[in-house]
């Protein structure tokens, strides 16, 4: 297991729920396809589970 993920928002969260809204921006998405690297640990990949329709993940 890697110990960075490499999380790119893929969809615009305009129009979504505002939790979604702010769980995109609180992994710090900001643009669209914009890419940010954050450690790999069970508090992020659960903010990733909430918005898996929003975003694409690989281990970095």
């Amino acid at each position: 297991m890697a110990n960075k993920l490499k999380v790119t928002l893929v969809k615009s969260p305009i129009g979504n729920v505002p939790k979604n809204r702010k769980t995109v921006e609180a992994l710090g998405l900001r643009k669209m396809h914009q890419t940010v690297e954050l450690p790999d640990n069970a508090a992020v990949r659960g903010m990733v589970r909430h918005v898996a329709h929003l975003v694409k993940v690989e281990e970095a």
